[in-house]
């Protein structure tokens, strides 16, 4: 085989890899996530639980949210996806994800015990929201995936 040949074989592979680290750290957090809320109801006594439990989540949505932004919009951002439909499909659901973003971020901040006292008074309500966000976020990803995955001509 070529080293032209080989490019595209490498790109893919490398696409690939990329995809399934991915959505291995999305199946972490949906994991964790299930976990933190399978707590409920976050009584007293089970606050030592849900603060270890908590903390597991947070680092894992945070880098699961990092990974998006470095791993994938990087890419694109700097020119290194050729492909029309991709460069069009993370146009159009970028602003969407920086938003969902945002959301795991302030999540992070306001749950993240490593760094402050923590109320999760609201816990039960801020999960359920981050909950829909995510799953917003799982359909726009799923979405990009599906571009990088298809096979066009260049």
């Amino acid at each position: 085989m070529t080293s032209a040949a080989k490019a595209p074989v490498e790109r893919r592979e490398r696409t690939r890899e990329m995809i399934d680290k991915l959505l291995a750290e999305r199946t972490q957090v949906l994991v964790k996530f299930c976990q933190v809320a399978g707590l409920e109801p976050y009584t007293p006594d089970k606050h030592k639980p849900v603060l270890a439990r908590l903390q597991e989540f947070c680092q894992l949505l945070v880098d699961y949210s990092a990974f998006g932004h470095f791993e994938i919009y990087d890419r694109i951002a700097k020119g290194e996806e050729r492909r029309v439909q991709v460069i069009g499909v993370a146009e159009e659901v970028y602003p969407r994800i920086v938003e969902t973003t945002s959301a795991a971020v302030a999540f992070n901040d306001r749950y993240d015990p490593s760094d402050h006292p923590l109320s999760i008074e609201h816990l039960s309500k801020d999960l359920s929201a981050l909950g829909e966000l995510l799953a917003a976020r799982i359909e726009l990803e799923d979405r990009l995936i599906g571009a990088l995955l298809a096979r066009e001509a260049a």
